[in-house]
């Protein structure tokens, strides 16, 4: 029998031999907090006031709510005009402020006490291009500058996209994590956010830099996008992502992985309306049953809650959802 990291491994390879379905995020441990995202993001807990990132972002976490969410409104939008945006907000500087081996120091030790013979460590990558762009400016003013304002949406983007890999490089490069999960919705459950040419021109235009130089650096790319993007997927596996978590069940899983025969890992498909409260263990398994009878024939499959992280609001559903994946293992 395979270990988890050995099953893990399998399961993502093209051609691999995997003895089982993965358990979701069998196999890593998600290691949060190092230095480029503390710099940025600061402390963040349930119930705290409203604060504003380094951008320059009010973040909010209310309490009774999952996580830390963008409050972006007329009033506060950090970038009122996109012409000018150099004179509303200030790019981190996070080989200035993120380089000093001292820094980390901590996240070091913590990573240490990972046997990494036995587990995959996997780092976090939150706040990718577009949703930084929502964050400075709003949803709307995001999708009307992308066709309205191309010149002024370029050089932003471009901005981001150095940030965005100045910080993946500084995490790659002090840590040596076997995968980094980045995120960035690109999305609605139904449908793009914008036309994929105008997403190519400047999104992933600079997501290139980035995903290449993890990609010579051998970290396994997960890129977090709880989206449909069914229009994307040679994009994505021209980006180097290796694992695309959190695919809806919107998207044609069958028809993805015989076009994608193995060149990037699906996981996700599990329906995030079965995490409440008051769902049932039979509903519960019912979801993920149907989940791996019909898409793990087609390969590269992880089942797994489509959130950008391991477990779901209620423990009760995690704990469910493993143990059905188990249940079907056991019945294979």
């Amino acid at each position: 029998m395979l270990s988890a990291k050995q099953n893990f491994l399998e399961t993502i390879k093209p051609g691999g031999r995997p003895d089982r379905l993965v358990k979701q995020f069998e196999g890593t441990v998600f290691l949060p907090g190092d230095p480029v995202n503390y710099y940025v993001r600061g402390d963040r807990s349930p119930g705290m006031q409203p604060q504003k990132d380094l951008w320059g972002t009010t973040i909010v976490w209310e309490l009774g709510t999952p996580g830390a969410m963008p409050h972006v409104t007329e009033l506060n939008k950090v970038i009122k005009d996109v012409t000018d945006w150099r004179s509303f907000t200030k790019v981190p500087d996070l080989i200035a402020n993120c380089s000093d081996n001292a820094l980390w120091e901590p996240y070091l030790e913590r990573a240490a006490q990972i046997d990494r013979g036995e587990n995959l460590l996997m780092m976090f990558a939150p706040t990718g291009l577009f949703e930084r762009l929502h964050f400075l400016m709003g949803f709307e003013d995001t999708l009307v500058n992308l066709m309205t304002e191309p010149e002024a949406m370029e050089d932003l983007c471009a901005a981001i996209g150095e940030y965005r890999y100045n910080g993946l490089k500084l995490m790659s490069d002090h840590v040596h994590p076997d995968i980094i999960m980045s995120h960035d919705d690109w999305g609605s459950k139904l449908q793009l956010f914008m036309r994929p040419s105008i997403w190519r021109t400047f999104i992933k235009t600079n997501y290139r830099h980035a995903y290449d130089y993890l990609h010579e650096q051998g970290v396994i790319i997960m890129h977090h996008s709880d989206s449909f993007l069914e229009p994307l997927v040679e994009d994505m596996i021209d980006l180097h992502i290796d694992i695309w978590q959190g695919v809806l069940s919107t998207n044609d899983i069958p028809k993805l992985q015989a076009q994608i025969a193995g060149r990037m890992t699906l996981m996700g498909g599990v329906d995030s309306v079965i995490d409440r409260a008051d769902s049932t263990e039979e509903e519960i398994r019912r979801e993920i049953r149907r989940v791996c009878e019909q898409y793990s024939p087609g390969g590269n499959f992880i089942p797994c809650i489509t959130y950008g992280g391991p477990g779901c609001i209620y423990p009760h559903v995690d704990a469910i959802i493993d143990s059905e994946i188990e249940r079907y293992n056991a019945e294979r």
